[in-house]
């Protein structure tokens, strides 16, 4: 055990550039430099960051690498690399030199008209523009090909607009962290010189057989299963959570622990899921871009190294229909750089003025921008997953749990918290085990976000998507808040009172975004609604919030988005949730035209075949009948559904409009996909194993 303890502490970031490598590499002047750019912002001179380039090039060489990559988050919601090696000119020996300058550290030229752009750019207009990010180091990717080192980057157009995750998350976060030192300078707070947003997002996944993903052209091309009857078991014997690991899926995971641990991932905490096959990955909560960065490194890690496994890694939110879905639940907090966090109660909560104002604008904000804050998680695959089996609604509101809904509550109606319910002791009744301190509150699994302990989790993010969007729309939401209450406070003549009169005030406005009770439930739908709280059940029914005057000005007045963004943002959105849905359209219909109908047809001819040998054998063909004609009926119905599915996927093509596009997509294609879906999976059910093509829900869930 103390051998595998030194060898992760030994190969922790070990194909990372941190500080502590920059400090060996570089010379102390340099090294200066670039931490106070790193701390405070600005730009290393020209000088300086050849001096970096060569001592990162130096230090990637030395650790086997032969490229370097401007390694950026485009609006395809993953990432982007292009590989160039180390090499110059040859001297006038024909000796090859290494090199790596400055000015290729600090800024790239991938094509920008290649990647989502929502119009901002166009074929003819394809330069755009990678800056390295210094404040997320650089690393060493190992694969088949080789060793190369990745520069995270962000990526804007010729004309300045961001086309990438990064630019308007790290606008964001410098938005949210000057407002919020506003905050903590009023209650006396002058150690701190910044204010950071941090995050942990936990990553859900499923693994799945190579060979049984290899027969599932819906899983190759969808990411989920667009066709499949129930298995004959589920989830529901509860068995698989927190389950004892298999073999092959732990010889995964230790394997994917090590590939993260060396490229500085504090991958901490794994487990199996709730439903078969599905298991989750957590770590230690950071920095929001780089936390970012990182969850973009874990979603390209588990799938590349799932496939040295035999297995394929599932990260689409809804593979199985019937089962849990997968998220990635983000939890986020904001620390100043003396170690402070402005959401932990403390003790006495009631009595923590400063951790009452922030929650106090936590809970405005969310309110304020419900409809945003929805839209920054909307993901075609997330509407499979949203409202059931562990996932939030598409309701936000927001959980703080019986001690702080009971400070709210009397600070709303008597101005003053007073009391404070206590968490008291658990009593465990076995005298060997100790009693525990119990928690302030309960956890609830239905809330979009709940407030827990001394963060807030938001659940609502889908596990496919980058986590840039739900932060820089949170940090934005969030930054407001605090900018208004600082202006009015900063105004105060008698600051005490009147941050008093402000929390009640804002906690009095806002307190319809609590909720504290079961989310899943039909009543909440009604109680929702009476209180006026957006319920945005689809991702093409939330995007037009983006561009309603309310968000232009919001993201305006902090600089993370223009107008043109905004709406470059809104087109992108429209054509991606139509170009997914016509995706997985034409893979039903290819998958039942060549596939399911031909395997229907051969077996009804078998059935055939076997009543007229009963016939002739004199017995009651009855029960081979009685198949006969049901298979009969569902293949009559599924070709039906597969002509209207046919002639749906037509007419979507027709239409120019993007959002018109998108809509009918939404009404009509996806209604005719589920109509060519229903008699496919009763035919599952009727055909024999031998004959049916594609491997079934327990083939894929339980055959890992």
């Amino acid at each position: 055990m103390s051998d595998m303890i030194n060898d992760v502490e030994e190969i922790f970031a070990k194909n990372v550039f941190t500080l502590g490598k920059m400090k060996d590499y570089l010379p102390e002047e340099v090294y200066i430099d670039v931490k106070k750019v790193i701390e405070h912002g600005g730009e290393l001179s020209p000088a300086a960051a050849d001096v970096v380039a060569k001592a990162m090039k130096d230090w990637a060489m030395k650790n086997g690498a032969t490229h370097y990559s401007h390694w950026f988050q485009p609006l395809t919601g993953i990432t982007a690399e292009k590989q160039d090696a180390f090499v110059t000119h040859p001297d006038k020996e024909g000796k090859m030199i290494m090199g790596f300058s400055g000015k290729e550290l600090i800024k790239g030229e991938p094509d920008a008209s290649s990647f989502p752009s929502g119009g901002l750019r166009a074929t003819f207009e394809a330069r755009g523009y990678t800056a390295w990010d210094i404040t997320s180091p650089a690393f060493l990717k190992e694969s088949a090909s080789g060793v190369f080192l990745c520069i995270p980057t962000a990526f804007c157009s010729y004309k300045g607009e961001a086309l990438d995750k990064k630019t308007p998350l790290l606008r964001s976060m410098e938005a949210v962290g000057i407002q919020a030192l506003r905050i903590v300078r009023l209650f006396g707070n002058y150690q701190a010189s910044r204010v950071t947003p941090v995050v942990g997002a936990e990553q859900e996944y499923f693994l799945v057989d190579k060979e049984n993903y290899l027969k599932r052209p819906d899983l190759i091309f969808a990411g989920r299963t667009l066709y499949g009857a129930p298995a004959p078991k589920g989830q529901e014997m509860d068995d698989h959570y927190f389950g004892v690991i298999r073999e092959r899926v732990g010889a995964y995971m230790k394997d994917l622990n090590r590939e993260l641990w060396k490229m500085g991932v504090t991958a901490k905490t794994q487990h199996n899921e709730a439903a078969p096959a599905q298991h989750e990955l957590a770590p230690i909560y950071e920095t929001a871009n780089i936390a970012v960065d990182h969850n973009q490194i874990v979603m390209e890690t588990m799938k590349r190294i799932a496939v040295r496994h035999d297995l394929r890694c599932l990260l689409h939110e809804k593979p199985f229909s019937g089962v849990n879905g997968s998220g990635k639940h983000n939890n986020w907090s904001l620390i100043t750089d003396n170690g402070d966090n402005l959401l932990d109660p403390g003790d006495t909560p009631n009595e923590n003025i400063q951790f009452l104002l922030v929650l106090a604008c936590v809970i405005k904000a969310v309110d304020s921008h419900a409809d945003l804050l929805r839209q920054s998680v909307s993901d075609v695959g997330n509407d499979h997953r949203l409202g059931s089996n562990e996932a939030p609604p598409s309701i936000i509101s927001v959980f703080l749990g019986e001690q702080l809904e009971d400070v709210v509550r009397q600070l709303v109606e008597t101005g003053e918290a007073a009391t404070l319910k206590l968490s008291g002791k658990l009593m465990t009744g076995v005298s060997t085990l100790p009693d525990l301190d119990k928690d302030a509150t309960d956890r609830n699994r239905t809330s979009p976000f709940a407030f827990t302990g001394n963060k807030f989790e938001f659940r609502m993010v889908g596990s496919a998507d980058s986590a840039a969007s739900p932060n820089t729309t949170l940090n934005a939401i969030v930054a407001e808040a605090f900018c208004e209450a600082a202006d009015i406070l900063e105004q105060a003549e008698d600051f005490d009172l009147a941050v008093h009169d402000l929390i009640k005030q804002y906690l009095a406005e806002h307190q319809r975004i609590i909720f504290n009770g079961n989310s899943y439930s039909a009543e909440w739908v009604g109680e929702a609604a009476r209180r006026g709280l957006p319920n945005m059940e689809t991702m093409v029914d939330a995007v037009e919030t983006l561009t309603e005057e309310k968000a232009v000005a919001l993201f305006g007045k902090f600089h993370i988005f223009v107008r043109s963004e905004l709406e470059a943002t809104k087109e992108i959105l429209y054509e991606t949730y139509a170009k997914t849905v016509n995706i997985e359209a034409r893979a039903m219909i290819d998958i039942a035209s060549k596939q399911l109908i031909p395997a229907v047809i051969r077996y009804t001819g078998m059935v055939a075949g076997a009543v007229n040998q009963v016939k002739q054998a004199g017995a009651d063909p009855a029960v081979q009948s009685d198949l006969l004609k049901k298979l009969s009926d569902k293949l009559s119905e599924m070709k039906k559904a597969l002509d209207r599915l046919e002639e749906k996927e037509r007419t979507a093509g027709t239409l120019a409009n993007r959002k018109e596009q998108a809509f009918y997509y939404k009404d009509e294609v996806k209604t005719a996909m589920e109509a060519l879906r229903k008699p496919a999976d009763e035919l599952e059910r009727l055909v024999d194993k031998e004959i049916w093509p594609l491997p079934t829900y327990g083939d894929l869930m339980f055959e890992v």
